[in-house]
């Protein structure tokens, strides 16, 4: 025989009526969740700071390669510069493509290699420009003392102190090695370098910002959790 649906709701929610029938209190916190232990705090602390030195180091390449980034994604034809050793760069060329002519000098010119690559890297001033800098790539077997460098040149002009993490140290090894001093207005020619040649670094930057953005929503997430479960406590 069917039975009357409000009856059986009711019994759920008031249960038993008579001595000790205090009934499910639906609207309360779950008293088995209050019984579980509170979570490690000193664990939960370390997490919540690994988590974020993980940011802000995931955050900090980001924009240390962002320079790069947004080469990869200018024009893909080179803007012609002409000669050298007259060449006064301004705001406008900063982080652009460009094909040069001209002779690099001896003084300050230093010999550097990358690891995980087998070609070596050379750097020198520009023959009656020492402001400006060329890097030039030597493939492996062609470096030695009968190597002659290039005088035409296609790559990314950019602020020496605007390179990037890749030529981040260069300044110091120039004054090291060579003993000559690289000024703070002093310009670089990075040879072989092409916005197209350089999309790695969109895809790092891409990467190294969502895993920052992964880390801040677990460390939201983490102190949800924590703020619910005090709540839960002084409910109670």
């Amino acid at each position: 025989m069917p039975t009357d649906p409000t009856s059986t709701l009711e019994s759920m929610t008031s249960g038993p009526r008579g001595a000790g029938g205090d009934g499910l209190d639906v609207a309360g916190p779950d008293p088995e969740l209050l019984a579980l232990p509170s979570p490690p705090k000193q664990e939960r602390t370390v997490t919540v700071a690994l988590m974020a030195a993980t940011a802000i180091a995931a955050l900090w390449m980001a924009v240390a390669l962002l320079g790069e980034a947004r080469y990869a994604l200018s024009p893909g034809q080179p803007t012609d510069v002409g000669e050298l050793a007259s060449l006064r760069p301004q705001a406008d060329l900063a982080n652009r493509y460009v094909r040069a002519v001209g002779l690099l000098g001896t003084r300050g010119a230093i010999r550097y290699g990358r690891a995980a690559e087998g070609d070596s890297f050379r750097l020198a001033p520009v023959a009656g420009n020492p402001g400006l800098w060329v890097e030039i790539r030597v493939p492996e077997g062609f470096e030695g003392p009968r190597f002659v460098p290039p005088s035409t040149f296609a790559g990314r002009l950019v602020p020496f102190k605007s390179a990037g993490i890749r030529h981040a140290r260069l300044a110091a090894e120039v004054e090291e090695q060579a003993g000559t001093a690289v000024t703070d207005d002093a310009w670089m020619l990075i040879d072989g370098s092409s916005p197209r040649a350089s999309r790695w670094a969109v895809a790092l930057v891409a990467l190294f910002v969502g895993f920052a953005g992964w880390n801040l929503v677990g460390i939201a997430r983490v102190l949800h959790r924590v703020r619910d479960a005090r709540d839960a406590r002084r409910a109670s």
